[in-house]
């Protein structure tokens, strides 16, 4: 039997409620609870423990029409975007309490997409806007099966231009979970600053999140992509992985095989890998114990920030259960809410303005109950 549909049968069915947390987002000033790290509207609101993302925030221009080239396009939609930024609009829109450290320019692009944060209630009070560079942009190719291409602006943008010394390191310490990708592993001074946030993070106890987010197209060249995304491997706790990015990363191999995975990617101090398999489901691997939760079938428009969004909505349930790796039941149905926060992103375009809120999560999960 096919491998992943002899795993597709153990899909589980169950319902999976978040813990009891506000939803939505909020406008107006953003205020930090010194006690718990949540952002606020002009009054305390405990939200759950503060997920920080780290890394790009960035404008994706995605053709208003699939299936066309870049120079092909009429027209494009401007979309904030940027993997780690997605990730915490996710969070803080089902309800959690969210954070993003980074750069932008000091221009409209870089304070328009401040604003975007702040209307999504993320805390930004960790973000840098730089006078020299400007905010990067990303062009995005649509294909008709709704898979992209990217073509990027960075010559350098401010992202890659944060330093150590821009570095909120109370903000850092006041995280449960710190999140990040590779893209901010390429260049300097951008690297040395997020291997400073990453010990930081460490020292402090946090859990370590990592989602690789492999684009070839940013690093000079596949070797030096590797080689970057495994030189900090072994220091995540939690680390989020697709097929292409396994077949990537262990030079071609199966990367369906449990063995491929549990040999050649698990550490010994990893507490969970997550393999995304799109509308598939996930598979999940822990020192325990391993398994497949089946995915959400859905008309596919942009899958733009579809991994973000599974990353989102699976954060958002580990912050305020930090044991969930000890636990296979209730990871499994983590997981399964995860799936259907990503499956709800890619029947719209742009990653942030398609992340759901916990209440459209829930109803589709009592819409595919069997």
């Amino acid at each position: 039997m096919d491998q992943r549909k002899a795993a597709s049968s153990n899909a589980t069915k169950s319902t999976y409620v978040l813990p009891s947390i506000s939803s939505g987002p909020t406008m107006g000033t953003l205020k930090r609870n010194k006690s718990t790290g949540s952002t606020t509207e002009g009054r305390d609101r405990h939200k759950g423990p503060l997920v920080l993302c780290f890394g790009e925030l960035l404008i994706d221009f995605v053709p208003t029409v699939a299936g066309v080239s870049l120079a092909e396009a009429e027209g494009f939609k401007k979309a904030p975007g940027g993997a780690p930024a997605n990730v915490a609009v996710g969070i803080s829109r089902l309800g959690g309490s969210a954070a993003f450290l980074g750069k932008v320019g000091d221009d409209e692009f870089g304070h328009m997409l401040a604003n975007i944060l702040k209307e999504n209630d993320v805390d930004i009070s960790g973000m840098r806007f730089d006078k020299e560079a400007r905010t990067a942009l990303a062009f995005v190719t649509l294909r008709s099966d709704g898979e992209r291409q990217f073509m990027f602006y960075r010559h350098p943008s401010a992202d890659m231009l944060l330093t150590e010394a821009d570095l909120d390191k109370d903000l850092i310490k006041k995280a449960a979970v710190f999140h990040y990708g590779s893209i901010s592993l390429i260049d300097e001074p951008c690297k040395s600053a997020h291997m400073a946030a990453m010990q930081i993070a460490k020292k402090e106890g946090c859990i370590l999140s990592y989602d690789p987010n492999l684009r070839l197209a940013l690093w000079p060249s596949p070797e030096a992509a590797r080689k970057g995304i495994m030189n900090i491997w072994d220091q995540a706790d939690l680390i989020k992985i697709s097929e292409e990015e396994i077949e990537f990363l262990t030079g071609g191999a199966n990367p369906y095989d449990d063995n491929v995975v549990l040999t050649k990617l698990f550490h010994p101090n990893l507490k969970l890998l997550i393999v995304t398999e799109g509308p598939d489901g996930c598979r999940y691997y822990t020192k325990d114990f391993h398994g497949k939760v089946g995915g959400v079938k859905v008309k596919c428009v942009d899958t733009t920030g579809a991994g973000d969004a599974f990353v989102g909505g699976f954060l958002c349930a580990l912050a305020s259960n930090p044991q969930l790796f000890k636990d296979e039941k209730k990871l499994r149905e983590a997981l399964n809410f995860a799936n259907i926060c990503g499956a709800i992103t890619v029947t719209a375009r742009g990653a942030i303005p398609s992340m759901p809120t916990k209440e459209i999560v829930l109803k589709k999960m009592k819409e595919i109950e069997p």
